[in-house]
């Protein structure tokens, strides 16, 4: 059996441990190591070279997106021999969605290679690269979370983007459910605003309406924060369809709309306040 590695994390964020450093030497070591397994002809030194030097200063995004560049140096230059590369490393999909740790965080600078690279047929030796970045978006979905990397194909492709999540609204993973949500919220923490959806978030309201009910909380949160989201350009929006999903809501999607106002109603918000009553907020 291949032994991939991943680096040691902590289980969650330590206050004098910095995200930054869950992309450090030992990361670079271990994907140096997992490439070279199924692909020999890597040159592991240059990419650990190109990957660790002027990281230090860099915070955990903008390390992802340099390692990503040293991928992109050291891997085939086209973007679908180096993605199936890469897709060829990872480890099993995560079997559960709660307490995973950070040491998921090992494939963030992956989703970036595919956000950097797998937008621009340039990099895929002139063929369209959407079909195959959306392959590996789904895989690294699995093992992460492919919640940033998803957000620069909406704002550059939204239509065909849009289509292939709500394809994945019925997966039976949750973590590619919950994707389908999160992958859109118009103004996801840590991601890329999505300036058509703080516009005019209607677009996205059918893969909310698909997700309400799920039976995973994980993706539930994710309806709730999305919606939440919404709230803070469109109230009104977001207060309307709170008062259509409160019509025979179980306690579960109750919880949903409770936690999607929540913003609002602290800012004394009359609608917000009482849509939380309705949900059965005390």
């Amino acid at each position: 059996m291949v032994a991939f590695r991943i680096p040691d994390a902590p289980r969650s964020i330590q206050k004098d441990q910095p995200l930054k450093f869950l992309l450090d030497r030992e990361a670079v070591d271990c994907l140096a190591h997992n490439i070279a397994l199924v692909h020999p002809a890597f040159d592991a030194q240059t990419f650990k070279q190109l990957a660790l030097t002027n990281i230090v200063p860099l915070g955990i995004m903008d390390r992802a997106a340099h390692i990503a560049a040293a991928l992109r140096a050291t891997l085939p230059n086209k973007f679908a021999d180096a993605i199936e590369i890469l897709l060829n490393t990872l480890t099993p999909p995560n079997a559960h969605t709660e307490r995973l740790g950070l040491s998921v965080f090992f494939y963030l600078p992956h989703t970036r290679f595919v956000a950097d690279y797998g937008r621009d047929a340039s990099h895929n030796h002139g063929e369209d690269p959407f079909e195959t970045a959306m392959r590996a978006q789904y895989a690294l979905t699995r093992r992460f979370t492919a919640e940033f990397s998803i957000r620069p194909f909406l704002i550059h492709d939204f239509e065909r983007t849009l289509h292939q999540l709500t394809q994945w609204v019925t997966d039976p993973d949750p973590h590619v459910r919950r994707l389908c949500s999160e992958g859109c919220r118009p103004r996801l923490p840590w991601g890329a605003r999505i300036p058509q959806l703080i516009v005019d978030p209607t677009p996205v309201l059918p893969i909310l309406e698909a997700l309400k009910n799920d039976p995973s909380l994980y993706v539930r949160r994710s309806v709730a924060n999305h919606l939440g989201d919404i709230a803070k350009d469109h109230p009104a929006l977001a207060f309307a369809v709170c008062e259509r999903w409160l019509t025979d809501a179980d306690i579960h999607l109750k919880w949903v709309i409770r936690h999607a106002v929540r913003h609002p109603a602290k800012r004394a918000h009359a609608t917000a306040i009482a849509l939380r009553k309705a949900a059965g907020a005390r």
